[in-house]
């Protein structure tokens, strides 16, 4: 895809995340169901965490196309570095993860991540924009440029590090208010629970080895070096 094509594909996409965390935050907190937006309001849910996380990664990559339009080479080479780590290591993992957890559960018994009380809150445009373009844009980026993957064990120790965090965080969240960030949580024994997020950590780790997978088949080893492609070895 063309630089100048890519930016405004990358600006376009930066923009609509914004919109739709800026259209999260208008949810009154006199709307919201007693069960939600409590302690930490809405920034314990992965799902809206990981639409900053988006935000942030198209606003980094329409800064890196706007940069090797203009040539200033070096600090273009800085910028993709930083693009390509956080797309391979959380973007396109989290926006997985989010819309493959969220469908099946849903699917399953919504009850357990979006109780029915949300619906007349979060209006339907909102739910899929949070739980299903991300997976189609994360998709979407994969083919419109080639990304840099770090060496595997990096890779899985940042990810490691962010999925560790995340679980702190929803652990401290119970430990302060005696409930659970998600109701399906309430369901678990102490091991069951245990036994929940080595599987879910197995899943991102999968999704991250998915998404290396996808960008070799796609791009082999090219690799974007400020204005130009050439063969890595």
């Amino acid at each position: 895809m063309a630089i100048a094509t890519l930016a405004l594909y990358h600006s376009l996409v930066f923009v609509w995340y914004i919109f739709v965390t800026y259209s999260i935050s208008l949810v009154r907190a006199e709307d919201r169901p007693s069960e939600v937006f409590l302690y930490g309001r809405q920034w314990k849910y992965l799902t809206v965490l990981n639409l900053v996380l988006q935000a942030v990664f198209y606003g980094i990559s329409f800064l890196a196309d706007v940069l090797r339009l203009i040539k200033k080479l070096p600090s273009v080479k800085y910028i993709i570095s930083c693009r390509d780590l956080l797309f391979s290591v959380l973007a396109f993992p989290l926006s997985t993860f989010v819309f493959m957890s969220f469908w099946v559960l849903y699917t399953y018994n919504r009850e357990l991540v979006y109780p029915k009380s949300l619906d007349g809150i979060i209006p339907m445009w909102l739910n899929h924009a949070m739980h299903t373009i991300v997976l189609p844009l994360a998709l979407l980026e994969i083919f419109a440029t080639p990304h840099r993957y770090p060496p595997k064990k990096k890779g899985l120790i940042l990810l490691g590090f962010v999925s560790v965090a995340y679980l702190s965080w929803v652990l401290w969240i119970y430990s302060v208010t005696g409930e659970w960030v998600y109701p399906l949580f309430t369901f678990f024994s102490p091991v069951g629970l245990a036994a929940f997020f080595c599987s879910s950590t197995v899943l991102i780790v999968w999704i991250y080895n998915i998404g290396e997978f996808l960008n070799r088949m796609i791009w082999g080893d090219t690799v974007v070096i400020l204005e130009y492609k050439r063969k890595g070895k």
